[in-house]
């Protein structure tokens, strides 16, 4: 792909998408296929999605982005979980894509679900993967936790950001962002958002742990999930996998395009 090519209705691209005081490293494979925009793990890139492209084919428009500060995207002021989802909107905007289907991982499934509440006209259905779990897991005790672990992780975390391993972001600020997460995934802030959802909604959901997890921790706030179906029958898991959280992108892409395909349109869709 080129960079910062003409787009073109059809064409592959890839380049540079201004937003706000930034800008977004953005890839679009093209083509008349329904439109899938990835949202990536809060520090992951777009890099992550290959196994899960590949598995899916041509047939498809897979539009991945690296959101603020991550990968090759810019620095901004504002790495709120506001700003991510307003992302999804600008990078679609600068894509002209209207409707489109959304899958999201760990981080990026939380954003997938809000905008498939918050857009119910141009959601075409949403694949979530080991992430958006209704569960009370941020208390006192897990902030300090969660400060502690970024504050030993900050002396090597610039080491790693050349190699697009870690983000451009403090480690203040990434222990900011995933205590927000853990008031955004309580029941009585996530669960709503969840009932309203009215399109076909598909969990791929992983085993054992994640980073910073302890024993069966991250099991429990899987478990969550049993009041969501049986609220919403949008909502469906597809399948538990044996990978961990961390690989189940790389182990298990497999079930994750299934469980994209299970929801599809069976009829193009304008875009």
């Amino acid at each position: 792909m080129t960079n910062n090519s003409t787009s073109r209705a059809g064409a592959q691209w890839s380049g540079m998408v201004p937003v706000e005081d930034t800008a977004l490293a953005v890839t679009d494979s093209g083509g008349p296929g329904i439109p899938v925009v990835y949202l990536n793990g809060q520090f992951a890139t777009q890099g992550y999605w290959r196994r899960v492209l590949a598995e899916l084919g041509p047939q498809w428009r897979h539009i991945t982005f690296d959101e603020r500060a991550r990968g090759k995207s810019g620095r901004s002021s504002d790495y709120s979980f506001e700003a991510a989802v307003r992302d999804v909107d600008a990078v679609l905007a600068a894509r002209n894509v209207d409707r489109a289907l959304v899958m999201g991982w760990s981080y990026g499934a939380v954003v997938a679900a809000h905008w498939a509440d918050r857009n119910p006209q141009r959601a075409l259905g949403a694949v979530l993967v080991d992430g958006a779990f209704p569960h009370n897991w941020l208390d006192e005790a897990m902030e300090v936790r969660i400060r502690k672990l970024f504050r030993r992780m900050s002396w090597f975390l610039p080491l790693l950001r050349p190699t697009g391993l870690a983000p451009r972001m403090t480690a203040a600020q990434q222990a900011e962002s995933n205590i927000e997460l853990g008031v955004l995934s309580r029941e009585r802030e996530l669960g709503p958002v969840l009932d309203r959802i009215t399109v076909p909604v598909r969990y791929v959901v992983a085993s054992g742990t994640s980073l910073g997890s302890r024993g069966d921790e991250q099991e429990r706030i899987r478990a969550g999930l049993d009041a969501v179906t049986s609220r919403n029958p949008n909502i469906r898991i597809a399948a538990k996998v044996a990978s961990n959280h961390g690989a189940i992108l790389k182990k298990d892409y497999p079930a994750v395009a299934r469980a994209l395909r299970d929801i599809a349109p069976q009829e193009g869709t304008s875009h």
